[in-house]
């Protein structure tokens, strides 16, 4: 299982992990106590199916800690939190899945 080592690589407005030579990356925007996470990139060179749930999953967990409310833009990853119901507490007010 690949270890995922988060960092929030702010100039880019990205969160992103390597893995070997590679980098995934979920893209966002920030607005006033929101983030917007607006796409998830991840190398086909990563063959571990569970990779991208899991690096969502450490985003997401992140942000929770950090009180930050969620706008899932990116389809991947409204259908995790839609998958995942305890990560629907991190959704603004208003906004449904």
């Amino acid at each position: 299982m690949i270890e995922i080592v988060l960092k929030n690589n702010e100039f880019l407005r990205q969160f992103e992990t390597k893995v070997d030579d590679s980098l995934a990356r979920i893209e966002y925007a920030e607005q006033e106590r929101k983030i917007f996470l607006t796409k998830v990139v991840v190398p086909d060179t990563i063959k571990d199916k569970s990779f991208e749930e899991r690096f969502i999953k450490s985003v997401l967990e992140v942000l929770s800690e950090k009180k930050i409310k969620v706008v899932p833009t990116s389809p991947k990853i409204a259908g995790f939190v839609r998958r995942n119901k305890s990560y629907k507490s991190l959704l603004p007010v208003g906004i449904k899945l």
